[in-house]
């Protein structure tokens, strides 16, 4: 059975339609030959998403997600952390609305998960592209 479990940290943000957020991640797996096992995605604050990644990956800067991968084979599962500060700010900047934002920034970390990856200019584009596509998929 899959399931995405939603938390708060530093930050009062809450999700209204969790169950469809849900539904369209469990969709983003199956369509990418993947079954979604037990994500939790962990809406924080800056310095919250500052402290994690200065403590588990030694990086010192501000950043809107980081993941972390538990997955077995076909099965998805980790952690996604999403500094809802960050989001809210490039929101803002690219002039649309924050939870357009916040959708791409979960699927963005659900991507990773599956196993893709950004660090080269073809990789994030191909993720780039594949955001867009699931964006397209949504239905709330």
């Amino acid at each position: 059975m899959s399931s995405v479990s939603f938390h708060s940290e530093q930050t009062n943000f809450s999700l209204s339609n969790e169950y469809q957020i849900s539904n369209w991640l469990t969709q983003v797996c199956q369509k990418e030959g993947k079954r979604l096992a037990e994500v939790a995605v962990i809406f924080c604050s800056d310095d919250y998403l500052l402290d994690v990644n200065q403590r588990h990956l030694e990086h010192d800067y501000y950043t809107d997600v980081i993941t972390f991968d538990y997955s077995e084979e076909l099965d998805v599962s980790g952690d996604i952390f999403i500094s809802i500060d960050r989001v809210e700010e490039n929101a803002l900047s690219l002039g649309i609305q924050m939870i357009d934002e916040l959708h791409r920034i979960m699927v963005h970390g659900t991507l990773h998960l599956i196993g893709y990856t950004d660090k080269t200019t073809s990789s994030k584009e191909q993720m780039t592209a594949k955001e867009d596509f699931y964006l397209s998929l949504r239905s709330f």
